[in-house]
């Protein structure tokens, strides 16, 4: 859990998220396992964690960006009712009390995560890189923009979220794992077997005679279910997005390059500088400090370790002007000469002084080696914009109950119709059928519909329409047996030389338990004993499939047994040995299983803690607030 934390807060949304996974770890306890949680009252805070109150305007925007956010990545609306019945309301509520408990925690223990570190952590955010691969400005403020983010607000959320990662951390680092533990799991992921074993195939079941009418009906009474036809829909299918109405040919040329020129910063790579910088606390220390630097007093590298900054801290990193996050840092890094001090800078944390270690010149690819790239972006812009109004005239058709088949012809598009598919994608020969695009949601919004009913256009993932008319339900039947009686008669067959071979395999394994030698036992069923060493659990070997392994494991040392093999075979096995490698505590192998169980450890130590820091924040929501905040009746 603690390892997903860290892997969440890598992504902007993740770090959103964290707070979230923090709120449901223990939202039962914030909700249910407090004394007198819920008392009303007049007041317009929805709850109160010790002395911070939570607005009821907080909840209330909380509430509506994660629908918000819900309804982006299912493409669909989410109606107030559809998220009361998620449990939404009761989770954001959860969310922002375990955020408010957490922290007032950090600020009583005094956590503060330094502002370079903040910077470090926005900089490295994936979303928020542009084309060339590293931190773009104009991407973070438009990414934050869409989210209905301020800068100021998101980069608090920041230095919260890692000053809660860095609680977690120190409550739950290098947590104790017992001996004994750490030598059971040795002994059970490093112990090997030994085993003799013979395979009997389909054939050893003999000749399996057909069976009779009436062995075949009540096999196929009993079992109808499973030759059963599910429902399928025909349906037709009209897809509006910009590659189909995208038009690269019909682009001049001159269109193509006055594109390449205003965007040329993507058809190859800007420059980029290596910076190092020092933070002052004031406009004055920057000052002194660079008065020492030019007068030989000391180096920059000689200031910086006076600061307890390391090369580490030191480099900034390499960076083009626009992925700097500040923009006076980034005017003053471009402006300075290679290995310059610079003049102090006004930055957004304090006052800086830059020196430029390494420049990499920019470089363009030619306009004729990316002119096919530029005409498709070009003309897929242009059918994007286009395509709301194409949009708009099908759906003024539908209005009019025009046919699908219609619209598209008159609207130059394709219309797909799929003659049959059931719920899961396949048609009647059980092949997936590949026409339908966004293929779940469309198919899940397609068995919901009914024939002749009006359906609203699907957004697609590319940015697109589909609309779909169900014409045809073919619902689920049993089949008649005259229909399936081959598929019948196959899977009567099969049962039966199952049967067999697991009778002959349970008389082989007495035999063996009485003491015949495999060898022997093999021979009598015209098969051949052979041998394996060193199987590990859980894995296959040979004709030994990870059934048969598991058998072997769960079976005693000089005891029989048998498996399933392959296809329809029965596997006979002796257990003949079982080893385990002395454990070493400082082998790899017993380092990393030390490893996992800490997390495990680290899992139930923080679930723990955090249910205790509810509990002595003291926790009171308002109920009618609360109610009032999301709206509705519960």
């Amino acid at each position: 859990m603690l390892q997903g934390f860290r892997a969440a807060s890598q992504s902007w949304l993740g770090k959103i998220v964290v707070t979230v996974v923090f709120g449901l770890l223990i939202a039962g306890l914030a909700i249910f396992g407090i004394g007198d949680i819920f008392r009303g009252g007049g007041s317009n805070n929805v709850a109160t964690v010790g002395s911070t109150p939570i607005p009821a305007e907080t909840l209330r925007t909380a509430y509506q960006n994660q629908i918000q956010r819900l309804s982006r990545q299912s493409r669909r609306p989410i109606t107030p009712d559809q998220a009361k019945a998620l449990g939404l309301d009761r989770q954001v509520l959860a969310q922002l009390i375990t955020e408010a408990s957490l922290d007032q925690k950090t600020r009583d223990l005094g956590l503060r995560i330094p502002d370079a570190a903040v910077i470090r952590l926005i900089q490295e955010e994936p979303a928020f890189k542009g084309p060339s691969g590293a931190f773009d400005v104009n991407t973070f403020r438009d990414t934050l923009r869409q989210a209905g983010l301020t800068e100021q607000g998101f980069v608090q959320e920041q230095r919260a979220v890692a000053a809660r990662l860095q609680l977690a951390d120190a409550i739950t680092a290098e947590l104790p794992v017992p001996l004994a533990a750490r030598d059971a799991i040795h002994r059970y992921t490093s112990e090997r077997r030994a085993a003799s074993y013979f395979t009997l195939p389909e054939s050893a079941a003999g000749e399996v005679p057909a069976p009779a009418e009436e062995e075949v009906a009540t096999f196929y009474n009993e079992r109808k279910s499973a030759f059963r036809a599910p429902e399928y829909r025909t349906v037709d299918l009209l897809v509006l997005d910009p590659a189909t109405l995208a038009k690269p040919d019909a682009v001049p040329e001159a269109e193509a390059r006055a594109r390449y020129e205003a965007e040329k910063t993507r058809f190859g790579t800007p420059e980029k500088r290596s910076i190092q910088q020092i933070v002052f606390a004031s406009d004055a220390d920057a000052a002194a400090a660079l008065a020492r630097i030019r007068s030989g007093e000391a180096t920059f590298d000689a200031v910086a370790a006076e600061r307890g900054l390391d090369a580490k801290a030191l480099d900034l990193g390499t960076f083009a002007k626009s992925e700097l996050f500040d923009p006076a840092v980034a005017e003053a890094a471009f402006a300075a000469e290679p290995n310059a001090v610079s003049e102090p800078v006004k930055g957004r944390f304090g006052a800086v002084l830059l020196r430029v270690t390494a420049v990499q010149p920019a470089a363009r690819k030619p306009f004729e080696e990316v002119a096919g790239e530029v005409r498709a972006e070009v003309a897929r812009d242009k059918a994007r914009d286009g395509l709301e109004k194409v949009h708009d005239a099908i759906e003024d058709q539908r209005a009019g109950a025009k046919p699908l088949a219609d619209i598209a012809r008159e609207q130059g598009l394709s219309l797909v119709t799929v003659p049959a598919v059931d719920a899961q994608g396949r048609d009647p020969q059980g092949k997936a059928v590949d026409a339908i695009p966004d293929k779940d949601a469309t198919l899940a919004a397609i068995f919901r519909s009914d024939m002749g009913a009006d359906n609203e256009a699907l957004r697609t993932r590319s940015g697109g329409y589909v609309w779909y008319d169900v014409t045809k339900i073919d619902p689920a039947h049993d089949k008649p047996l005259a229909e399936v009686r081959d598929a019948v008669v196959a899977q009567w067959k099969a049962d039966e030389v199952s049967r067999r071979l697991a009778a002959k395999a349970r008389e082989a394994t007495e035999r063996l338990d009485k003491g015949e030698a495999i060898e022997a036992v093999a021979a009598s069923l015209n098969q051949e004993a052979k041998s394996v060493a060193d199987l590990a659990r859980g894995r296959g070997r040979d004709a030994l499939s990870t059934e048969s392994v598991a058998r072997i494991f769960a079976t005693p040392v000089g005891k029989s047994g048998s498996a399933s093999g392959e296809g329809t075979a029965r596997v006979v096995f002796r257990v003949t040995q079982a080893t385990v490698p002395p454990f070493v505590a400082t082998a790899a192998g017993a380092v990393a299983v030390e490893q996992q169980y800490r997390t495990a450890l680290a899992d139930d130590v923080l679930a723990e803690y955090i249910a205790d820091v509810q509990k002595q924040a003291g926790v009171s929501v308002n109920e009618a607030a609360f109610r009032r905040a999301i709206g509705g009746e519960y």
